[in-house]
């Protein structure tokens, strides 16, 4: 078994450069399904989430070409592309689930197994279902997929969405903009990744307007064209470097995302007692220029509250991180997790290293200890497997983490960058097995 091996405590410094959201380039993958032709996608980060998708659309009758050290993926979608997303690939990442709307919308039918992915609780599919239901669409549950048919195409309706879901914005807008007439979307998700999404549609062809917002309206058009698209910036990975410098009484220079992605965080670093400056536009390592920041920790942060909200509220990816944050900060902090109820299973493991976390309901509270102690955890999701990378550098000792597959999901070369901020951290091989005797 592989696992990150990590010797501690350690602190990161220097600068580090953050490629194409996850979050974000998966689904633009999706979207080239709307358009005959060639659609490049750049900017693109080199993990495996972007290889299932490769393989995914592949199999759907496109040719892809992946070049993950250039950051880029070429897209050739035919006439005819299939429509059955097979469960071998969707079980490994949830992402999948959104060639069902450009599947349905385009070719009129979808057969889409029911997605895996990370464990942090239900994500149910419900919006996604009655959406497309709402544009016309036939949808149920046959045999562990989602089967959609649309034979007379969609139409455009209202939709009221429940809960500000991004996955389901995001499928209803791809599914909207091949359907007839108007569709308006209230209580849509704002996430940057929706934004970078919508944009590339607009290039395509698109007529939406209200981009940004909680009301985004969509006229259908008869067909949209390829393009040439760069992938918004992965805020994520970017507060992950920036909670590593926090917690590690490092100094970080994140290149290739802006503060203006990471509006609540840079609030909540600051009342750690961590110094975040907005450092604008700088030369990116790909030629390109894009927006950056640092971020100074202080030799012991205080402890934060944070209560987890879709955007532009903190992010409930970056949930682990400040419960690592807390468990070495003086005082008590407390985080209050309002979107993905299992994302607690992070909290058992840390505690592996000493951490003093008590959970009531959605709420985690934190007293902090001067430093925690290595030992071997386990990741359960992407960004619980990096937390507990991060908090590992508070570490007295050697910390191994293993599930590392989750990170790598999530992660563009994240045991080099981390070794090249600083951290003594190896990727290795540990004998799997009880011994006895």
């Amino acid at each position: 078994m592989e696992v990150f091996r990590l010797t501690g405590p350690a602190s990161l410094h220097g600068s580090v450069d953050v490629r194409g959201a996850k979050n974000s380039v998966l689904k633009l993958m999706a979207a080239s399904l709307l358009a005959v032709g060639r659609t490049t996608i750049t900017n693109v980060p080199a993990i495996l989430d972007v290889r299932i998708m490769v393989e995914l659309l592949g199999r759907l009758g496109c040719v892809v070409d992946y070049d993950p050290d250039a950051g880029i993926v070429g897209i050739d979608v035919p006439a005819e592309v299939g429509i059955q997303a097979d469960y071998e690939l969707v079980r490994a990442m949830r992402a999948s689930i959104s060639v069902l709307g450009p599947l349905t919308a385009r070719m009129k039918a979808a057969h889409v197994a029911l997605p895996g992915g990370d464990a942090i609780g239900s994500r149910g599919l419900d919006m996604h279902q009655a959406g497309l239901e709402a544009l016309g669409a036939t949808v149920h549950l046959e045999h562990g997929y989602f089967v959609a048919t649309a034979q007379a195409g969609l139409r455009g309706t209202e939709i009221a969405l429940d809960f500000p879901s991004v996955g389901a914005t995001e499928n209803l807008v791809m599914a909207a903009t091949l359907a007839r007439g108007e569709t308006v979307i209230s209580n849509a998700a704002k996430e940057p990744e929706i934004v970078d999404i919508c944009t590339m549609l607009v290039e395509m062809g698109a007529k939406i307007t209200g981009i940004g917002t909680g009301l985004i309206t969509i006229t259908g058009v008869d067909a949209l064209r390829p393009v040439t698209h760069r992938t918004v910036g992965d805020r994520i990975v970017a507060g992950t470097y920036a909670f590593g410098a926090a917690l590690s009484a490092g100094d970080v220079t994140v290149r290739g995302v802006g503060l203006e992605l990471l509006p609540n965080v840079a609030i909540k670093l600051r009342d750690s007692g961590a110094v975040v400056d907005d450092l604008g536009d700088i030369p990116l390592a790909d030629g390109t220029t894009g927006q950056g920041f640092r971020v100074i920790g202080t030799r012991r942060p205080r402890s934060i509250r944070v209560a987890t909200m879709p955007f532009p509220g903190f992010p409930t990816d970056l949930q682990p991180f400040v419960i690592g944050l807390n468990s070495v900060a003086d005082g008590v902090g407390l985080l209050s997790e309002n979107l993905f109820e299992a994302r607690w299973r992070f909290v058992q493991e840390l505690a592996r290293l000493g951490a003093k976390v008590r959970i009531d309901g959605n709420h985690a509270l934190v007293t902090g200890v001067p430093e925690l102690s290595g030992a071997e955890v386990e990741a359960s999701d992407i960004r619980a497997g990096a937390g507990l990378v991060l908090a590992g550098l508070r570490a007295t000792g050697v910390t191994e983490v293993s599930g590392i597959d989750h990170i790598e999901r999530g992660y563009e070369n994240f045991v080099a960058n981390l070794r090249k901020l600083g951290a003594p951290i190896e990727r290795v091989v540990r004998a799997e097995g009880l011994r006895f005797g």
